[in-house]
Order: structure tokens, then C-alpha cells, then sequence
């Protein structure tokens, strides 16, 4: 039986790079006061982040509704297809609850749900690699099998411009987040078990992106096995910059950028730099 891949925003893939391999890349839900826009059509980053700086209330999120889910399966289902559903942790997002309810409806289907226990680039890496997989013909046991394979040697290491939306959102405790703020301590954060820890601390905003470099040449593969990619929000010039720098130590040729979507720049906030990867 054929496998269709599905998705959504928090893995920073754009509609138009979804479209082209028949992955549909659902929407989260964008909550300003008593308006929600969803992030794909109705609100895009650039959008988001000038209303995020204007708002003194910190915007909430939420997961794309259980009904979403419904067209896409009953689609998969007529075109006679297995449906593997990738969603970020659990731990940060509603997403994989929510398409489990929605697959509820389909008990004849053949829909797997998958908490990759990430999120952003490393997320994005995953839906590539499995819908590669997918149409090389695997059935969807083999599929799962590699991806289940592939999660646990994903690493996420991120900078944050400030502790204030992680502090805000509950991602980070409220004292710690000042502590941080007074004595300008920059963190080095990790996506570890789904959720987001501190890495390490230093002294400047400077250290810390050369540390940051220091860990991934440390622990990231040199070769195309390491499906390194760069992250930003409204940090474009320092993404870049980024990836210049690891090229040259990592001696890889192409190191995609993702934007982050809204979902994860509530939390992180605007100028967050992080950098995903696979271990060996």
C-alpha cells in the first residue's frame, strides 16, 4: 500500500515545497485577543512578528483542530493510501492529539500518528527523509521503522535574543528568566526529550553563538549524513552568517535555513538562532 507523509507548520516547511511532493502541511491556530488566524493563508511570519512586537499580551497558539485532519484522511483513504502523521513533541504542541482524535473517525484507515519528540528543522528533515522513503515504495511498517530510527539522533541546540517569551509562555521559570536577564546571561538551550532545557550558559551573546558552533562541529557528523539545517526568526543575515561559519568547519556543501514559524517565535522569540542535526 502507497504511504502519504503529513504535516504541519511547526517544521518551518514551506506550502509551496509541500505542494510539489504531495505533502500536505496543516496549519496552527495564531491567537491575538479574540482573533485566530491560521498560519498558513490567513497570517505568515513576517505578518506575525509586526503584531507580535506591537502587542503588549503575548499571542497564544494552538494546534490545528481535530476537523482539519478529516478532508486529508478521507482523502488518503479513497486514493487507497496509508497515512504516517509526523507532529512535533507533544510535550509543546497539541498537534499529535489532535490528529489521533481525527483519526478516530477512520477506523478502517491505516493512520499512524508519530510524536517525533521535535520540532522546526530537525522535524522538517524527518518528513523529507520518510516521504523519500515512502516513494521508493516501503510499506508503512519499513517507513516507521527508519523514522523511529532517525529520532532518537536528532539534536537541537538554539540562541534566544531574550528570556522573556520563554518566560512568558511557561517554557522557562519565571525567576530563572530574570536571574538570566540581570546578570546577561546568554543560554545556550537543547531540545531534549521534547522540550526545551538548558544547554549551557555564557557570559555574552558572542560567546555563545562561537560555543554554539564549538558543540555542533563537536557532535555533528562532517558529511551529508548530519542533515544539518539553520533556523531564524527575523534573523536572517545572522542565519546566514551561521552557515557560512559551519560550512567552512563542517566542510558540507548545503545547509538549508528555515524561517520559524509562529508557533515556535511566541516562544522563542524574534532573533532566536538555533541549529538542528543527526548524530551517527
Amino acid at each position: 500500500m502507497k504511504v502519504r507523509i503529513v504535516s504541519d507548520t511547526t517544521s518551518g516547511l514551506p506550502q509551496e515545497l509541500g505542494a510539489r511532493l504531495g505533502i500536505p502541511i496543516l496549519p496552527q491556530i495564531v491567537i491575538f485577543g479574540g482573533d485566530s488566524y491560521r498560519d498558513d493563508i490567513e497570517m505568515d511570519t513576517a505578518t506575525f512578528l509586526v503584531r507580535l512586537k506591537a502587542s503588549r499580551a503575548l499571542p497564544k497558539t494552538a494546534a490545528p483542530p481535530p476537523a482539519f485532519y478529516n478532508p486529508i484522511y478521507q482523502k488518503i483513504l479513497s486514493d487507497g493510501e496509508a497515512a504516517i502523521v509526523l507532529g512535533p513533541s507533544a510535550k509543546l504542541s497539541g498537534t499529535v492529539r489532535s490528529a489521533e482524535l481525527a483519526a478516530q473517525d477512520f477506523p478502517g484507515a491505516d493512520i499512524r500518528v508519530i510524536d517525533t519528540l521535535t520540532n522546526a528543522g530537525n522535524l522538517a528533515t524527518l518528513v523529507l527523509l520518510a516521504d523519500e522513503v515512502a516513494k521508493a515504495g516501503e510499506e508503512a511498517d519499513q517507513v516507521v521503522a527508519k523514522i523511529q530510527e532517525w529520532m532518537p539522533r536528532q539534536r537541537t541546540y538554539f540562541l534566544v535574543d531574550t528570556l522573556e517569551y520563554l518566560q512568558k509562555g511557561g517554557r522557562i521559570g519565571g525567576a530563572k528568566a530574570l536571574l538570566g536577564e540581570m546578570l546577561q546571561i546568554k543560554p545556550i538551550l537543547v531540545l531534549q526529550d521534547g522540550q526545551a532545557e538548558v544547554y549551557e550558559q555564557q557570559r555574552t551573546q558572542r560567546r555563545a553563538r562561537q560555543r554554539l558552533i564549538e558543540i555542533v562541529e563537536e557532535q555533528c557528523p562532517h558529511g551529508p549524513e548530519a542533515h544539518l539545517c539553520v533556523m531564524h526568526a527575523d534573523a536572517l543575515e545572522a542565519a546566514r552568517s551561521l552557515v557560512a561559519d559551519l560550512q567552512s568547519g563542517l566542510r558540507l556543501e548545503q545547509v538549508p535555513i528555515y524561517e520559524l514559524p509562529p508557533a515556535i517565535v511566541v516562544h522563542a522569540g524574534p532573533g532566536t538562532l538555533a541549529v538542528g542535526f543527526f548524530s551517527r
